[in-house]
């Protein structure tokens, strides 16, 4: 059975990967496999309705079952920011350094009891005149720099306390158990396990 991943991000296809591994009736497949696939808006309001959105127009295009996600940063001192806008927090086609920066100075000023945030990760997975929703999310806290070289996004200012590291200092494997994508991926693992014939 094949799916087909709704990304191009490198960073995502192999976290997704990674999870899928122990499937082994499925064949994970690539955006970029595909002959000019559609651009998607992700103009919902809710990280739901841009992952069902892509989930659904993806397996149109490719008449296969489809995996697509969003994700986001929420940090309760900017009143949830940026939230469903965190791709785009700094304007488009900014860095991911230039995002992590504008959050640094707007947190600034803000107490360590008063840096809370969280990951939340919700993926959608569009199958034949059905579709599903899974959602995991991450705890932690706003670091004061940047710190740590792997992953991407907001990683290197996300730290986790009971590790006492940002995301960004975690090899993929520990990542792969503990953020937000990676609970999302468990439950979508056990769904697609339960709905296909794998």
């Amino acid at each position: 059975m094949k799916i087909v991943i709704a990304t191009k991000n490198l960073d995502k296809i192999k976290e997704i990967r990674e999870k899928f591994k122990p499937l082994s009736g499925i064949e994970v497949v690539l955006l970029s496999d595909f002959k000019d696939p559609p651009h998607i808006i992700e103009d919902g309001s809710t990280y739901r309705e841009n992952a069902l959105k892509k989930a659904r127009a993806i397996a149109a295009f490719t008449k296969l079952p489809a995996l697509a996600d969003d994700s986001g940063l929420e940090i309760d001192a900017l009143n949830g920011e940026p939230g469903v806008y965190s791709a785009r927090y700094a304007g488009e086609n900014k860095s991911d350094e230039e995002r992590n920066l504008l959050i640094l100075e707007k947190m600034r000023t803000i107490p360590d009891k008063s840096r809370a945030a969280r990951f939340r990760c919700v993926i959608a997975i569009a199958l034949p005149g059905k579709h599903y929703t899974l959602e995991g999310i991450c705890e932690g806290c706003i670091a004061h720099e940047m710190r740590g070289d792997s992953g991407f996004g907001y990683d290197p200012i996300f730290y986790l306390p009971e590790l006492g590291k940002t995301m960004a200092e975690l090899a993929l494997s520990e990542k792969n158990k503990i953020s937000h994508r990676a609970r999302a991926l468990d439950k979508a693992r056990d769904l697609l396990r339960e709905k296909l014939p794998i």
